[in-house]
């Protein structure tokens, strides 16, 4: 046991792990080559953590879910690796039995933000200052929050989203888009970090095509979806989008406003 810390016998540390003085990590938990936890961390039972990790003074993860139906099944967190946590971040477990909460690999969580239970949050994900993630959300590869924004449960956030700050997210959130006001809605395409990821500009075009039909051009979901399956080229992108509001049983947020 390193000085000052209290890490359980059955707590696996791979190579080059350090821990930091007043840190607590439990049973069953695992922690990748090279990953850095802070003072004053709490790691709980069922948490496996990377490689290369970074986990900041005060963060808790792997505690039980704030659910009044888990009755102390044995569920984990999850969390890929080169992923940054930061000061009093809270990462709970999922709560049904075999379920996960999963942060994935190259993420970004800043200070006190929150990801709930059963939540699945993909690669390279941003989540700025005080974000709160309730229960149950899906928010897919390199999408960024601004700070305090608010994410309503079982909600999706589609991939290279943006969601503007102390938004409160009730809605889906389709790929590639920029989200802003209230309520919150469509605000156009995500040019900005999609050019950053180094999208042709083509392609940008392409989505940003797509989303005039259904934004601008229709004030009815349904009606926009029929015009863009029979007026616009096929490609990845058109795929994508479609099965994502096909597939958002609670709705969309809202065209221009």
């Amino acid at each position: 046991m390193l000085p000052l810390t209290s890490i359980h016998k059955n707590a696996i540390l791979d190579v080059g792990v350090q821990v930091e003085p007043f840190t607590t990590i439990y049973e069953d938990v695992s922690i990748g080559e090279g990953s850095w936890i802070g003072s004053n961390v709490t790691i709980f039972p069922g948490t496996r953590i990377g490689k290369n990790c970074k986990i900041f003074p005060g963060a808790v993860i792997g505690a039980i879910p704030q659910d009044l139906k888990f009755k102390g099944e044995y569920t984990q967190v999850e969390i890929g690796d080169n992923t940054t946590i930061r000061e009093c971040v809270t990462v709970h477990r999922a709560t049904k039995t075999g379920k996960i909460t999963s942060i994935g690999k190259n993420c970004l969580i800043m200070a006190y933000a929150h990801v709930g239970h059963d939540s699945r949050i993909g690669n390279h994900v941003i989540i700025a200052n005080s974000c709160s993630i309730a229960g149950h959300v899906i928010i897919e590869d390199f999408v960024v929050l601004e700070g305090l924004v608010a994410i309503q449960q079982f909600v999706s956030i589609g991939t290279h989203a943006f969601v503007a700050g102390a938004s409160l997210v009730r809605k889906n959130v389709p790929p590639y888009v920029k989200a802003a006001r209230e309520p919150l809605s469509y605000i156009g395409v995500n040019t900005i970090g999609l050019k950053r990821r180094e999208f042709p500009d083509a392609d940008i075009r392409h989505i940003e095509d797509i989303y005039r039909v259904l934004f601008i051009h229709n004030q009815n979901v349904s009606n926009g979806l029929e015009q863009i399956e029979e007026e616009i080229e096929s490609s990845p992108y058109k795929s994508a989008i479609l099965s994502f509001v096909k597939e958002s049983p609670k709705g969309i947020i809202k065209g221009i406003i």
